[in-house]
C-alpha cells in the first residue's frame, strides 16, 4: 500500500450524509459537523464558502471542494445573502442524536433548470483513529479542483440515481465519494507541485519510492540507508542526499516519523499491548519505544492511548 492510500484507509465515506439539491437564490446552507472533510461538487450555477476565519472562496460550475473546518462554515449563493430573507438550510448529520441518510435539501428535487439555480452534491465524511491526520496537516483549510463538464454530468446522473433510494443506493454514493476524494487529493497535489507534501512528491521519484513504499510496508524492519539505497539501485551517498534535498530530512529520521505515526494509528485504534506495538514498529523493547514516542509526541504511549479515548468535548455551533 503507498503512503496515500494508508492514510486515505482512516477518512471514508462508509454511511456518510450525502445531499444533493437544485436551489434558487437566494439560498444558503450551513455546515454545522465535526466532519475531518467535506465535499462539494458544484454541477451547475455557483456560491460562495464563507468560513469562520472569514475566508471568502467563489466556487462555480465543475469546481469540486475539500472543506477542512473546524468550525460551522457556510455556503450562499452570495456573501449579500445572509443579511436578508433567504431560504436556510443546515447539514448537521453526524451530531449527537441525528440519524441521517442520504437526502435531498429541503425536499427540492432534481429537475429545475434554469439559469438561476445552483445544484450541488455535497458529501461529509467520518474518520476511525488518528491515520488521516497526517494527510489533513498537509491540505489548506479549503482547496478547489475543477472537473470537466463531463464528470459533473455523470455525478449528477449517479447522485440523481441514488435519490431513488434502489437498493444499494448508500453503497454506491459511499464509493463514489470514495472515489471522488483521492481523484481529487490526486489532482490537487498533482498540480500543487514542489508544494505538495514530500512523501507525495516522493512517489513519483525512482530513488525515492521504493524506500518509501518500503518504510509503509514494513515499518518494523530493520532498515539502514546501504539497504534503502540498494533496492533504488544508486549508492548510498547519492540516495541520502536525494532523500534529504526532496523530504527535507534524512532517510533515517524520516522512518522514525512514519514509525510514530504508525504507533499513534495503533495505540489510538487498537488494544495491542505497548510491547507489541514497540516491536511492530521496529524497536526491541518497551523501553526504547516509549522514550522515542515522548520524544516526537510529547506524551508516554500510555498517556497518548488514555488521551485519545477521552470523550470529545462537542464541538461549539
Amino acid at each position: 500500500m503507498d503512503p496515500l492510500s494508508s492514510l486515505l484507509s482512516g477518512i471514508r465515506a462508509e454511511g456518510s450524509i450525502v445531499s444533493h439539491a437544485v436551489l434558487t437564490a437566494p439560498w444558503a446552507i450551513r455546515f454545522v459537523d465535526d466532519a475531518p472533510l467535506t465535499m462539494i461538487n458544484v454541477l451547475r450555477g455557483g456560491g460562495t464558502l464563507l468560513l469562520a476565519d472569514g475566508t471568502e472562496r467563489a466556487v462555480g460550475p465543475g469546481d469540486t471542494v475539500l472543506v477542512r473546518a473546524s468550525a460551522p462554515f457556510n455556503l450562499v449563493d452570495r456573501p449579500a445573502t445572509l443579511r436578508g430573507a433567504h431560504a436556510a438550510y443546515e447539514i448537521a448529520c453526524f451530531t449527537a442524536n441525528t440519524d441521517c441518510a442520504a437526502q435531498e435539501l429541503g425536499g427540492i428535487h432534481w429537475g429545475a433548470d434554469s439559469q438561476e439555480t445552483t445544484a450541488l452534491i455535497v458529501g461529509a465524511y467520518r474518520a476511525s483513529g488518528m491515520r488521516h491526520e497526517r494527510l489533513l496537516r498537509t491540505l489548506p483549510p479549503v482547496l478547489v479542483v475543477t472537473e470537466d463538464a463531463e464528470v459533473c454530468t455523470w455525478l449528477e446522473a449517479a447522485a440523481i440515481d441514488a435519490a431513488r433510494h434502489s437498493a444499494g443506493s448508500q453503497a454506491l454514493m459511499d464509493r463514489l465519494l470514495d472515489w471522488a476524494l483521492v481523484c481529487t487529493l490526486r489532482t490537487w497535489f498533482d498540480r500543487a507541485g514542489a508544494d505538495a507534501p514530500g512523501w507525495y512528491r516522493g512517489l513519483a521519484d525512482p530513488v525515492l519510492a521504493p524506500a518509501l513504499e518500503s518504510f509503509n510496508e514494513r515499518p518494523a524492519e530493520a532498515w539502514t540507508v546501504a539497504s534503502l539505497a540498494a533496492r533504488a539501485g544508486v549508492s548510498r551517498a547519492l540516495f541520502a542526499k536525494r532523500f534529504t534535498e526532496l523530504m527535507g530530512r534524512p532517510p533515517l529520521a524520516y522512518l522514525t516519523e512514519c514509525r510514530m505515526d504508525e504507533a499513534e494509528a495503533l495505540l489510538s485504534e487498537t488494544d495491542l499491548g505497548i510491547a507489541r506495538i514497540a516491536k511492530s514498529v521496529g524497536y526491541a523493547d518497551a523501553f526504547g519505544f516509549s522514550t522515542a514516542f515522548k520524544r516526537h509526541k510529547g506524551l508516554s504511549p500510555s498517556a497518548f492511548r488514555a488521551a485519545s479515548a477521552a470523550p470529545k468535548k462537542p464541538a461549539a455551533g
